[in-house]
């Protein structure tokens, strides 16, 4: 059976282009999977290994603590698996066929309090012109909700400040207009006359926030920062950038803003995905509840 996997390895490698990191993946599933048939259903070869038995070691995988979507990815590459084989004539049924993937809860976005956010965002102190640009990328970003690829994305002509406005462009270069309040505004005013001048190494770049070499500002600069601000903050989570928009999204929800311009404002094609908002809400409440009331 190892050869068989063999051959499969080497088709994703050969043919279909994988990653190392992904054949390793694949392998170690897979050989899993091998080893389960071997010990526990006393196979010798995978022309007779039959639905109930995949069904069984997925039935292993959950038993050993393996998360839903844990247990899907090893079913994806047993599908793969089965169906080379079944293509190569190697045997004759795919008995993944009519086995439903394992279905993960969807989980509550995680998300910074009003106070903790107003801590993080006084965290870069002095007037520096990084400080400047860092104070003004997270006032931006909690001001709009905005994805941490479309904030670096920013151009100067993406910038409406005149009727205090920003121009997003979203996942399918959808592009939205969203509202900036006083205080971002005036923040990135600030950056932009006192802290981009001196960053600026040409006039060629045209995006608004530029790093030490006047290039663009890439995810990965800003995620560092804003993790060491985080921290200075004391704020003892981890912090990633989408928390920003997940608490732009619920501080709005919470304050009373309606749920069809949050949708808009986050670029969500479907309301349904803004409605998880809705449910973190809901929990953060019945959490206080469970800790306040006296019956709770």
């Amino acid at each position: 059976m190892d050869e068989y996997l063999d051959y499969f390895i080497n088709h994703l490698k050969v043919e279909r282009g994988l990653a190392q990191n992904t054949l390793s993946a694949y392998s170690r599933d897979l050989s899993r999977y091998i080893d389960f048939l071997v010990d526990k259903e006393k196979l010798t070869a995978l022309v007779d290994v039959r639905q109930q038995m995949v069904i069984n070691f997925l039935a292993a995988l959950k038993k050993d603590g393996l998360s839903a979507r844990s247990r899907a990815r090893h079913l994806s590459a047993l599908r793969m698996f089965h169906r080379f084989l079944l293509r190569e004539k190697y045997t004759q049924i795919d008995p993944t066929a009519l086995i439903e993937s394992p279905r993960a809860l969807p989980g509550l976005p995680k998300l910074l309090s009003q106070q903790q956010v107003e801590d993080l965002l006084c965290a870069p102190g002095d007037a520096t012109p990084m400080t400047l640009r860092d104070r003004a990328m997270l006032e931006t970003l909690y001001a709009t909700g905005m994805r941490v690829s479309e904030l670096v994305g920013l151009n100067l002509i993406d910038l409406k400040l005149d009727v205090g406005c920003v121009n997003a462009f979203g996942k399918g270069g959808k592009q939205r207009l969203i509202p900036l309040g006083e205080v971002a505004l005036e923040i990135l005013g600030d950056y932009l006359q006192n802290g981009r001048p001196k960053l600026q190494k040409s006039t060629g770049c045209e995006q608004v926030f530029l790093n030490r070499s006047g290039k663009a500002m890439s995810r990965q600069g800003f995620w560092k920062n804003l993790k060491r601000y985080a921290l200075q903050a004391g704020i003892r989570q981890d912090v990633y950038p989408h928390m920003l928009r997940h608490s732009f999204a619920t501080h709005l929800l919470e304050n009373g803003a309606d749920l069809r311009a949050v949708q808009t404002m986050l670029g969500h094609a479907d309301i349904s995905t803004t409605q998880i908002y809705t449910h973190v809400i809901q929990e953060r409440l019945k959490q206080l509840h469970q800790r306040y009331h006296p019956r709770g």
